[in-house]
């Protein structure tokens, strides 16, 4: 049995109670499904900015209605002190999703990131800290790796930022370096590697590789390409997000410092041309109707990474994190749930 396998059944056994921030988004969304279906207490907190009441509703379509009563909703803003404050109350674990993602919005409107992902993070540590809750669990990126071409990403060595994106996770890290010493605030963070799954937005112009190719896909539109296909990513499935951040929030190792940061991805490596050809193999073996076009190439994208790997061993150590599906088990898994998002869409 797993790490996380056991943790399940004593999470089963014995509830806690979480705040999942950004609930309303693609990682909170999905985590606040894993931990209803686990029968835990869980608040929420979205202002709506970036996340859908759709997902929202989703959630309760999946989970039984006596674990959804253990759901509560806040509507609020982490810009907010007492929204923070309201919502922290009581909870066990905080994990901490809200923020403005996407590097080319960073770049677009630098302001707007670094209220949502410095002055809102603060408030949530501030708000974590004079709650006195136990561990502090957050979304970081691998952004943070910047300019430094290494390959695997290792957590010990960080480049140069190479957006305000980069700039805002790089910050609270070392908030959370500072509330650890300061106020002994447990804090763990997680620097996703590409996340993707269902309820992630393919619309929009910050939208994710992933579901934005495949809506392009099945709706007969052409892919387009930053550079040659040959940045390549480690493109990390949602169900590994959703274990990491529960182990991460309840799992203990005395090798390890009150303000970690943990790489969270397969450790595997997929060129965009790799990624274009495996969405269309899959998309036809679900979809056999669809006419697929070739994908056209445009210019490299300001502020992007070429190439993203990482190591992984620390989260294995420390929290036992093991992921469960590679890149193409997610992808099989994930595909038919963008066929069936654009055919309730079609049918509305």
């Amino acid at each position: 049995m797993t790490t996380y396998e056991k943790l399940t059944t004593e999470l089963k056994a014995y509830p806690k109670r979480w705040l999942v921030t950004g609930c309303a988004g693609f990682i909170g969304s999905n985590l606040i499904e894993a931990l209803l279906k686990l029968d835990q207490h869980v608040v929420g907190l979205d202002n709506y900015a970036t996340g859908y009441l759709h997902n929202i509703e989703e959630v309760k379509s999946l989970v039984s209605e006596k674990q959804w009563l253990r759901f509560q909703m806040v509507e609020g803003d982490i810009v907010d002190l007492d929204a923070c404050h309201s919502s922290v109350a009581g909870v066990d674990y905080v994990l901490h999703q809200a923020a403005l993602g996407s590097v080319p919005r960073s770049i677009a409107d630098p302001i707007a990131s670094n209220e949502a992902n410095v002055s809102g993070f603060l408030n949530m540590l501030v708000a974590s800290r004079d709650a006195k809750v136990p561990r502090f669990v957050y979304a970081s990126s691998s952004a943070v790796y910047g300019d430094h071409e290494a390959l695997p990403k290792c957590e010990e060595i960080l480049g140069n930022p190479l957006s305000p994106y980069a700039v805002t996770k790089l910050v609270n890290e070392l908030y959370t370096e500072q509330f650890a010493t300061h106020y002994g605030l447990e804090c763990r963070g997680l620097r996703y590697f590409n996340v993707f799954g269902p309820r992630q937005d393919p619309e929009g112009a910050y939208a994710a590789v992933i579901p934005r190719w495949i809506d392009s896909m099945i709706k007969g539109d052409q892919v387009e390409i930053y550079g040659d296909g040959e940045t390549s990513r480690d493109f990390c499935y949602i169900s590994n997000v959703v274990q990491a951040n529960l182990l991460a929030a309840t799992q203990s190792s005395p090798g390890s410092n009150a303000h970690d940061a943990f790489n969270i991805a397969v450790g595997g490596q997929t060129s965009l041309n790799e990624l274009y050809a495996a969405l269309r193999t899959e998309l036809g073996r679900v979809s056999h109707d669809l006419d697929i076009a070739d994908p056209a190439y445009a210019d490299f994208r300001l502020g992007d990474v070429r190439h993203s790997l990482a190591n992984i061993d620390r989260a294995k150590q420390v929290f036992g994190y093991e992921p469960t599906h590679s890149f193409k088990d997610g992808l099989v898994e994930a595909m038919q749930w963008y066929v069936d998002k654009q055919l309730r869409q079609n049918k509305n």
